[in-house]
């Protein structure tokens, strides 16, 4: 193994491992709230390694929330007008609803961050987040186009993948209270699953009658 090699490993190890650190003590105390230090201890790292990979706390914090972002859009990074609307947007729903109940954390803080008016987040919502969205939404339309698929609003689709799938990690407390439920099990999962891509796919005509 080159030195070189193993330098770069070390570096994307303790950078994730300080992103992990961070998303539990953003969470929990909000942006005001956290400290490097905090993140450090929770990362078993010296304050010295964070700022190292981190110069601040506001960097620290952005490079959390694009993280977040590039997790939620990986599923359908690649996604083409040639593709099957059906496949693709069955394993956007699904891969969004495993990573809302795997990494609520991540969907909270992502929550809080545009509640709050995206104060570390608007430039990369009005340049990457907007550029992805609008690609989305225009290979909708063309699958629309071309008889793939039911003439529905193609922006209102994407925000409706995002707030259902997300729900279940925003409000999970409420969730869990009122079903009486101490968290989920891998069956109600997959019920969530199926339910989201029944109801949506159904509305966007992706779905054989039965």
């Amino acid at each position: 193994m080159s030195k070189i090699y193993k330098t770069g490993r070390i570096r994307e190890v303790n950078s994730q491992r300080i992103l992990e650190a961070a998303e539990m003590e953003f969470v929990k105390h909000g942006y005001k709230g956290t400290s490097m230090q905090a993140v450090a201890d929770q990362a078993k790292l010296p304050k010295a390694n964070v700022l190292y990979y981190f110069k601040s706390k506001s960097a620290l914090y952005t490079a959390v929330l694009h993280d977040i972002i590039e997790r939620w859009n990986s599923a359908v990074a690649r996604m083409s007008e040639d593709d099957d609307p059906k496949e693709t947007l069955e394993r956007y729903i699904r891969d969004k609803v495993d990573l809302a109940i795997a990494q609520p954390n991540a969907s909270k803080i992502f929550a809080m961050e545009i509640i709050q008016g995206a104060p570390h987040l608007q430039a990369h919502l009005c340049g990457d987040v907007r550029h992805w969205f609008k690609e989305k939404v225009r290979i909708i339309e063309c699958w629309i186009a071309q008889g793939k698929m039911k003439a529905v609003n193609a922006e209102h689709l994407i925000f409706m993948i995002w707030s259902t799938t997300q729900h279940y990690a925003d409000f999970e407390t409420q969730i869990l209270t009122v079903t009486s439920k101490r968290g989920y099990d891998s069956a109600e999962v997959e019920r969530i699953k199926e339910f989201l891509c029944t109801m949506i796919l159904g509305g966007c005509g992706l779905l054989e009658a039965s």
